[in-house]
């Protein structure tokens, strides 16, 4: 028998390898998913954790193409389907599937249970738990997600629902109108309760949509960040204009190259004190620094002998006469004379003559 292949056959297989249906995301794209899902469950975590009294852990996804069929196979088993709508921002839906007994535990945390004997059937009652836990969560995402594409997002209270995917999941409306979706997939970590795994299902137009307001927000910022860096620089070539007396020449202006350049020396004008504007930028660095404040009434030197003999009625003589201004320092620093006065039985001081607001500076910054 001739197990040959024929021309044809070997044409027909070669055309059958090079028509491979080109994949609806890019690497970058799915890359981005798996980024905006990274932050969005960090987020849920916490928000899972405030309600469940336990901790959560939720890690880094992972993210797939898949189909309906195609998950029908992998995950045969009961799940409780959460659909949420994303009315503004971005538009679509996001459908988050729980297993069926992660459900039940939650439900039992969410209505004051310790979710070690949590209930055996799926009612109302576990549904509306488990719905509003889901709110929460998918609520904490979306301000995440917000922060991230710089555009407020808002979403519709979610639609749960119970389902086996081995079996009906054809009736589900998120299945009938995706032949094929995104799958973000975590692994979720509750207390010793829960060691399982959620997926996350996204269209494939939606996924694209959030791509691109993720990847137009960094374009934003880093145009922004170029603009901020030309606008330094034309500073600095403007500093440096300014401190030599010479011409720069910075790229797109009309300079020549070898274009004789007329410099001429500086004329700087003589002050007895420093500068105000080197004051005024100099002390705007320590403005919020707290600083404290002493009234000195006068200084003495004492012998340790004398000291040691200090008692309850001891009066120390001071270097001050009495009525004479006292000394205001900050940080030890004089800065002002003044008088004390009394405000409502508590002391105080008014300032009488202050010190040279250079001065003033020089001491301070010391």
């Amino acid at each position: 028998m001739n197990e040959m292949l024929s021309q044809e056959e070997i044409d027909a297989l070669l055309k059958k390898n090079s028509t491979k249906e080109p994949q609806p995301l890019t690497p970058e794209e799915i890359d981005a998913l798996g980024e905006i899902g990274n932050i969005s469950m960090g987020t849920s975590a916490t928000t899972l954790y405030t309600l469940l009294k336990n901790r959560v852990t939720i890690t880094t996804p992972c993210v797939e193409i898949i189909n309906a069929e195609q998950i029908a196979q992998d995950y045969p088993i009961p799940f409780l389907a959460v659909n949420i709508r994303f009315t503004e921002g971005v538009k679509g839906t996001n459908l988050l599937l729980l297993k069926e007994n992660d459900a039940r535990i939650i439900a039992d945390l969410m209505m004051g249970g310790d979710g070690t004997n949590p209930t055996e059937e799926i009612g109302e009652l576990t549904i509306s738990a488990v719905s509003e836990a889901m709110n929460q969560m998918i609520g904490s995402a979306s301000t995440s997600l917000s922060t991230m594409l710089d555009k407020p997002i808002h979403i519709s209270p979610p639609e749960t629902t119970f389902v086996d995917l081995g079996q009906d999941y054809r009736g589900i409306e998120f299945f009938s109108q995706n032949e094929s979706f995104v799958k973000v997939s975590f692994k979720m970590v509750v207390g010793d309760l829960i060691d399982s795994e959620i997926m996350q299902l996204l269209p494939i137009d939606f996924s694209k949509e959030m791509v691109a307001s993720l990847i137009a927000k960094e374009t934003k910022q880093e145009e922004h960040d170029i603009e901020s860096r030309m606008q330094e620089i034309e500073k600095e070539i403007s500093g440096l204009d300014n401190r030599d007396g010479a011409q720069v020449s910075s790229p797109g202006s009309n300079a020549v190259a070898g274009q004789e350049v007329k410099v001429q020396p500086i004329k700087l004008m003589e002050f007895d004190d420093a500068p105000a504007r080197a004051e005024k930028e100099k002390i705007d660095l320590i403005l919020d620094v707290p600083l404290d404040i002493t009234v000195e009434l006068g200084r003495t030197k004492k012998q340790i002998r004398e000291i040691l003999q200090f008692g309850v009625g001891t009066i120390v003589e001071l270097d001050k006469l009495a009525g004479e201004p006292v000394e205001l320092l900050v940080n030890g620093k004089f800065i002002a004379k003044g008088e004390v006065v009394v405000i409502d039985e508590s002391f105080g001081v008014r300032i009488t003559d202050i010190v040279n607001p250079s001065k003033r500076i020089e001491s301070i910054s010391k």
